[in-house]
């Protein structure tokens, strides 16, 4: 096969798979007429704590070989969170990661991890990109607060049981 005959069928594979859409996608805003990128918006529910769903904007680039680094994330209660769900994840300082997607063919990556903030009782959500850009990864965070919450009252039960028991 020749050269321009491989790049044409290169080409439109890649075209082809950046119009399939992702069943996580709730928006895509076009950054005009003459550009390949375009900011997706995605839909993202934490597969531990059900009553919470992350939403993260970042930047696709169809025709490039590497999509930028910056990202943000917002993350909100959509639903109870009960004690036995908190109770099933890492609750060490690093958390987990809940998400992971290829931004590049180069080993870059967009990560969501989430770490439990047991002090204040709230759920730390940070995106991250895993190569440096401008000399720094790029991150966003967001936080969803327990306070309010039934599960606040189960905590502050287990902790008045374990101070009793000292």
């Amino acid at each position: 096969m020749k050269s321009w005959q491989l790049s044409t069928v290169m080409l439109t594979a890649v075209m082809a798979l950046g119009g399939c859409s992702d069943k996580n996608e709730v928006g895509d805003v076009s950054l005009g007429l003459f550009t390949t990128k375009d900011i997706k918006l995605e839909m993202l529910s934490d597969p531990k704590i059900e009553g919470v769903t992350c939403y993260i904007s970042h930047i696709k680039a169809d025709l490039d070989l590497a999509d930028p680094s910056d990202m943000s994330i917002a993350c909100r209660q959509t639903g109870p969170i009960t004690l036995q769900m908190l109770q099933g994840i890492d609750r060490s300082k690093s958390g987990e990661v809940i998400f992971s997607t290829s931004k590049s063919v180069l080993f870059k990556s967009l990560k969501v991890r989430r770490i439990y903030d047991e002090t204040n009782r709230t759920l730390l959500y940070v995106s991250y990109s895993t190569k440096e850009s401008n000399g720094s990864p790029k991150h966003s965070l967001s936080a969803v607060p327990l306070w309010g919450n039934p599960v606040w009252e189960q905590l502050e039960q287990q902790k008045r049981e374990a101070q009793s028991k000292n």
